[in-house]
């Protein structure tokens, strides 16, 4: 058993998992429902937004030239990552020039796929995650497993616990409210002590330079605001033309990823305090990184680099709900996670990832910028057969599957043979266990087959027509 089985299998087994991604992922799917029945222009700025994306990616340089020329514009410092590694050597650099200690940052997922916490407490400067799920998580020393609600897999009890013990006054903590409210007494006093805030940045403007932040919490502002120094860490594919589209491009950000019109701090930035300025950071710096973004270009990939990070894919993803985000065992899980970290990580560290999944294609339909995902995520298995990476137990299924399906009288006679057979193991409707399905079996039931095969069954119907 690899790696990836292995906390497959954990999960599974997992009870309360379950339910803490149940209640998190009904939730949004109802409430991404609810939004996109209520903006009949939906389909039409879908096609939009992914118009904008497919045109900023094929004009990439021009773009990040222009961005970079209004952003110095507004006293902003440009700074350019090849790689993780760069972008946190960047960063960690800017803090010690300026005697940085402590350290808040805003929820990035770029920031935790370069390694941001890890550069920073190596340093010896402390980090403190400001969003609520963030700090959840700090505190369990676990990663996150969502990418719109890190801490998805907790339980609200088992939040309460974590405050309990950590939290220096965590006051009552029965309800969500009370947990929210000890969460702020705590990090009030973090937030006005930072010598530098870090955010990320949910798109970067073209054509004035500035970037925006998206949050529902107002930590970001506390992040940015009253430090002297703050820190932006941006991936290049975070690229709008101008606000005309940044506007178009947050409608279907928000819908998709919490199920409201617009969220409750929607910023944007551009450039240090100004003379007459009341509140704002003394530097302001752009870190804009490219950490694999091109080598996706040059593999075909150019339609991922339109993701949101919405999380509208996981999710509805059958395979995301049922193991949550840490048995991927990477930074992006679920369905783009599938495709993107092959290309982070190399295909034979993560060739597990693309073959967990049904392809049912539900992650397409609710993508708000329609990314193929089914079709690059076939790509990938493609390229895991061909290179030579599928086990060998699934290469000989597959061999035998193909000796079957390309020969119809043996495939036929096969199947009727399993109709026969699959029975015999079914008790109410249901078959618990059976020869060579217990990968199957072992967490859920399979259902009884129907007496006869769909070639039958269509056959009869055509006769009775």
């Amino acid at each position: 058993m690899n790696a990836f089985h292995g906390r497959v299998t954990a999960a599974l087994a997992d009870a309360t998992l379950k339910i803490a991604i149940d209640r998190t992922t009904n939730t949004a799917r109802a409430k991404r429902a609810a939004a996109i029945a209520a903006w009949p222009e939906f389909a039409q700025a879908r096609v939009l937004g992914r118009d904008i994306k497919d045109h900023v990616i094929a004009n990439m340089e021009y773009y990040l030239n222009q961005f970079e020329t209004n952003a110095k514009k507004t006293g902003a410092k440009i700074h350019w990552a090849r790689t993780g590694q760069e972008a946190c050597e960047i960063v960690v650099g800017i803090c010690k020039a300026a005697n940085a200690k402590t350290v808040t940052r805003s929820k990035s997922m770029l920031g935790e796929e370069i390694g941001l916490p890890h550069a920073l407490e190596a340093a010896g400067i402390e980090r403190v995650e400001t969003d609520l799920a963030e700090h959840i998580i700090q505190l369990a020393h676990e990663k996150p497993s969502h990418i719109i609600w890190p801490a998805l897999h907790k339980t609200r009890e088992q939040v309460g616990d974590l405050f309990r013990a950590n939290h220096t006054d965590p006051g009552a903590l029965e309800t969500v409210e009370q947990m929210v409210n000890s969460a702020r007494r705590n990090l009030r006093e973090k937030f006005m002590a930072a010598d530098v805030g870090i955010s990320g940045a949910n798109f970067l403007i073209a054509d004035t330079g500035a970037i925006c932040t998206v949050t529902n919490e107002g930590n970001a502002e506390l992040t940015t605001t009253p430090p002297r120094v703050h820190i932006v860490t941006a991936g290049i594919e975070k690229l709008v033309p101008s606000m005309v589209e940044a506007m178009t491009m947050l409608r279907l950000l928000v819908r998709s990823a919490t199920g409201a019109e617009l969220t409750q701090y929607t910023t944007f930035h551009a450039g240090p305090k100004r003379t007459g300025d009341v509140d704002g950071p003394e530097e302001f710096h752009i870190v804009l990184v490219d950490a694999g973004r091109t080598t996706m270009l040059a593999e075909g990939l150019a339609e991922m680099l339109r993701c949101l990070r919405c999380g509208a894919c996981m999710n509805h993803c059958v395979v995301y709900r049922q193991i949550g985000g840490h048995a991927y065992g990477a930074t992006y899980p679920g369905p783009m996670g599938s495709v993107i970290t092959p290309s982070l990580d190399g295909l034979e560290k993560s060739q597990d990832l693309p073959r967990a999944c049904t392809l049912n294609g539900q992650c397409q339909e609710v993508c708000p910028v329609a990314i193929p995902l089914p079709k690059l995520i076939r790509g990938w298995r493609t390229k895991a057969w061909v290179q030579g990476y599928e086990p060998v137990y699934t290469a000989w299924a597959l061999r035998i599957w193909e000796f079957l399906a390309l020969r119809p009288a043996l495939y036929q006679i096969a199947s009727n043979m399993a109709l026969r057979v699959m029975p015999v193991f079914a008790k109410g409707g249901w078959i618990a266990k059976m020869p060579l399905a217990g990968g199957w079996t072992r967490y859920r039931d399979m259902p009884r087959p129907q007496a006869a095969t769909f070639l039958a069954q269509y056959k009869k119907r055509q006769a009775a027509k």
